[in-house]
């Protein structure tokens, strides 16, 4: 599913905001961008992602501000005096002006900031509230996927009771296929018994049984509506039910298949295709839940 969520803080000037955000995915994929000083939380959130989601492509990212805090300008003194010595070994070159401290100052290096000190204490402090900020990211994100989840809940039940429909219509469309297979088999039968007495009546019985029987749809209609209600029970419960819907999505479309295969009827055939439409509409939908 889909989301996105921002949170920040701050602790003593040292400012940082979280951005979470997500999309679908098969399977949990995080990608997690930190500043350099901060690669070691990497593990520690990954642990936390992967407790809450299922599945799902996920970015991370994490700016932080020290502009709050204050900086000091500390002079590199072994760099200013080498660069002093040279200067001083050019001094008599013919040509050459005389070097200038702005200059010198000015050069790589020479000039450094220094962060402010911190001691364990304020480090440990910042480290507990930025953890739980993101774990208010996290809460936040969850939240908005959840909501996007119960939309497409709602449009799940509805493709649902669809293929419910549409078994039923199938079963009824079988019924009365059956009716006039019959009748139509029972002309032959007397067709055939009247042109020769070569064919046992034995035999003949047998392979209408057969062709009867190959042309069943019942038990693949019972199958969808057994699939159907695990749906429904897999939606009403909730959680990450995705990878077991997406299961569900194959079986129907084999009954589906099977459906059509042996319809020899232009209604049942009709609705077959329609079943194999409508489900690949919920598969499509499938793919964007946890």
């Amino acid at each position: 599913m889909t989301g996105f969520a921002r949170t920040s803080g701050e602790v003593d000037g040292y400012a940082w905001s979280w951005e979470a955000r997500s999309v679908n995915g098969r399977n949990l994929d995080a990608r997690i961008r930190l500043p350099n000083s901060f690669d070691g939380l990497e593990a520690d959130l990954r642990t936390a992602l992967t407790g809450r989601f299922a599945r799902g492509h996920f970015s991370i990212t994490l700016q932080t501000d020290r502009g709050a805090m204050a900086q000091s300008v500390r002079l590199n003194r072994e760099v200013f005096d080498q660069i002093a010595r040279i200067v001083q070994d050019l001094g008599t070159t013919p040509g050459t002006q005389p070097a200038r401290l702005d200059g010198l100052l000015g050069l790589r290096g020479v000039l450094e900031l220094a962060e402010p000190e911190e001691t364990e204490d304020e480090k440990a402090k910042r480290g507990v509230a930025l953890r739980a900020s993101f774990d208010e990211a996290l809460a936040a994100l969850d939240a908005a996927r959840r909501e996007e989840g119960a939309r497409i809940g709602k449009v799940l039940e509805a493709q649902i009771e669809e293929i419910s429909e549409l078994s039923a219509r199938a079963a009824k469309a079988a019924a009365v296929r059956a009716g006039k297979m019959r009748e139509r088999l029972a002309d032959q039968v007397k067709t055939v018994l009247a042109e020769t007495s070569a064919v046992p009546e034995e035999r003949l019985a047998q392979e209408l049984a057969f062709l009867v029987v190959k042309a069943d749809v019942s038990e693949e209609i019972d199958r969808l509506n057994a699939h159907v209600e695990s749906a429904r029970e897999l939606l009403s419960a909730g959680g990450a039910v995705g990878r077991r819907l997406d299961f569900l999505c194959q079986e129907f479309n084999r009954e589906a298949n099977t459906i059509c295969s042996k319809a020899g009827d232009v209604d049942l055939t009709r609705i077959g295709l329609d079943l194999k439409v409508l489900i690949d509409r919920v598969r499509e939908q499938v793919q964007n839940i946890e």
